[in-house]
C-alpha cells in the first residue's frame, strides 16, 4: 500500500511541477536559471521515497564560474540526488527522446537542457562543439553523467570522453560530483530508505589537456571519484 501511495504522489508531483514549469518557461524560455530552479524543486521529492539527501562542499554561488560537472549515474532515483547538486546557470545534456515523455519531457526541453541524438554519431560529435560554444557564449555550466548509462549496482562504470572533450573545447574546469551508493537500498515499501551523501570535489583544470592524453585524465578522474564514492559508502554504513 505504501508503495502505491508513493507512486501516486510522485505522479501527481511530477505532473504538477512539469505543467507549472512549462507555463513559467513560456515567459522565460531557455533561461539559464530555469534548470536550477526546477531541479531544486524536484530534488525535494526525495522525501516521498524515504530518501534524505545530504549535500557537501557545495560551491559558493557568488563565485561560480562556467564548468562541466560530472556525476556518477546509478538508477532512476538519481533524479532526486543529482537534481539536488545542480547549481545556478547550469543545464544538462540528455537524449532527444526525453522530450516525448508526457509533461516531464516538455519541461526538460523548455527549461533549456541540451538534447542530443545518441543514435547519430555525427550529431553526437557535433553536440560537443555546440555545448562548448553555449558554455562560452552564454556563460553556462553543464551537468553530465560520463558513464553514459545507469550503473545499477555495478560500481562506477568506465567514462566516455565527451564530458572531458567538452571541457577542453570550452576551456572550463571539470567538477566531479560523487553520490554514495543507493542501488538496491531503496524500497518503496520502507518508510525510510536512509541517507544519500552528495559531495562536490575540487575543480580540475583541463587547460593543459589535449586529445592525446584525454583518456589518461579521464581514467585519473574515474579513480578519484571511485575512491571518494567508496569513502562515502563506508561512512554511510556506520
Amino acid at each position: 500500500m505504501l508503495a502505491i501511495i508513493r507512486l501516486l504522489l510522485l505522479a501527481i508531483a511530477f505532473a504538477s511541477v512539469s505543467v507549472i514549469a512549462c507555463i513559467y518557461c513560456l515567459f522565460k524560455p531557455f533561461h539559464p536559471n530555469n534548470v536550477y530552479i526546477f531541479a531544486r524543486i524536484v530534488s525535494k521529492f526525495s522525501w516521498i521515497v524515504g530518501l534524505k539527501v545530504e549535500l557537501r562542499n557545495v560551491p559558493d554561488f557568488n563565485t561560480l564560474k562556467p564548468s562541466v560537472y560530472i556525476c556518477n549515474h546509478q538508477n532512476n532515483y538519481d533524479i532526486f540526488t543529482a537534481a539536488a547538486a545542480v547549481v545556478p546557470n547550469t543545464v544538462s545534456v540528455g537524449k532527444k527522446s526525453l522530450k516525448w515523455i508526457p509533461f516531464f519531457g516538455q519541461m526538460y526541453w523548455l527549461t533549456g537542457n541540451i538534447l542530443i541524438d545518441r543514435n547519430n554519431t555525427n550529431r553526437a560529435n557535433g553536440t560537443i562543439e555546440l555545448t562548448a560554444r553555449k558554455i562560452k557564449e552564454k556563460n553556462l555550466s553543464v551537468f553530465l553523467f560520463p558513464e553514459g548509462t545507469r550503473s545499477k549496482g555495478r560500481g562506477l562504470l568506465p567514462f566516455k570522453t565527451g564530458a572531458f572533450r567538452t571541457a577542453i573545447k570550452a576551456n572550463v574546469p571539470i567538477v566531479p560530483v560523487c553520490t554514495s551508493n543507493m542501488h538496491g537500498d531503496v524500497s518503496l515499501h520502507n518508510w525510510s530508505n536512509g541517507k544519500v551523501i552528495v559531495e562536490f570535489l575540487d575543480p580540475i583544470d583541463v587547460s593543459k589537456i589535449n586529445d592525446g592524453n584525454i583518456r589518461e585524465i579521464s581514467n585519473s578522474v574515474h579513480s578519484l571519484m571511485s575512491d571518494k564514492i567508496a569513502q562515502l559508502d563506508a561512512e554511510n554504513q556506520k
